[in-house]
């Protein structure tokens, strides 16, 4: 079955939600109420965007750039602010577009994840599925990507991928304990709201035995 048939399949059920979300949330979260969205965020588009790389299933993510406002030097999902106007599903291929240099028109949008709500920037992140039938030719816009990684969807599946440390957040303007989940990934600690919405997905791309965990 061609990949973005079976992640349709996947995205018809229900979504697995805020218990896949969990799995992978710092706690505490503050100023985040996993049963309440506050009013008033800002909308944002975030894609998971998939592609075959010798018939293997890949998510491409991003370390964001020293130049951005918020999260710099985190990875995160090709992604930004939805425009007036502008449908969930356009902002997310429009800013893949412009910060990794994939062809709009060439991606097939499958559907979406749960809404997440980011705290520390004030928005409503809407994640967006999308496909592409062969790997991308990426090119990176240097100011805003640092690096771009791209993630076998089986290594997620290693046990040794997903762990955990303590850190040392400020959180309304002050230090705060925080137990943070990661999945370790190519040199890289994917957390926070990118790892919350991959654990979502994982759940969902485990229905159509995209991945199977160990």
């Amino acid at each position: 079955m061609h990949l973005s048939t079976r992640i349709r399949a996947a995205l018809t059920g229900p979504l697995p939600g805020l218990d896949a979300q969990l799995r992978l949330a710092p706690a505490p979260r503050t100023g985040w109420d996993p049963h309440h969205t506050p009013a008033g965020l800002r909308h944002a588009a975030g894609l998971v965007l998939l592609y075959p790389v010798d018939a293997e299933p890949h998510v491409l993510l991003t370390v964001r750039g020293g130049s951005l406002r918020h999260h710099t030097g985190q990875v995160s999902l090709p992604g930004g602010a939805v425009d007036d106007g502008e449908s969930v599903e356009a902002a997310a291929v429009r800013e893949a577009e412009e910060e990794v240099g994939v062809d709009r028109r060439a991606v097939e949008v499958a559907g979406r994840l749960t809404p997440l709500h980011i705290p520390v920037s004030g928005f409503l992140l809407h994640p967006v599925v999308g496909v592409v039938g062969e790997r991308p030719n990426f090119k990176a816009a240097e100011w805003e990507v640092a690096r771009l990684l791209e993630v076998r969807l089986e290594e997620f599946t290693h046990p040794e991928v997903v762990r955990r440390e303590t850190r040392l957040l400020r959180r309304g303007g002050e230090m705060q304990e925080v137990e943070v989940p990661y999945f370790d990934l190519h040199g890289e600690k994917v957390w926070g709201a990118t790892a919350m919405v991959l654990a979502e997905f994982l759940a969902i791309a485990e229905r159509v035995g995209l991945v199977r965990h160990r």
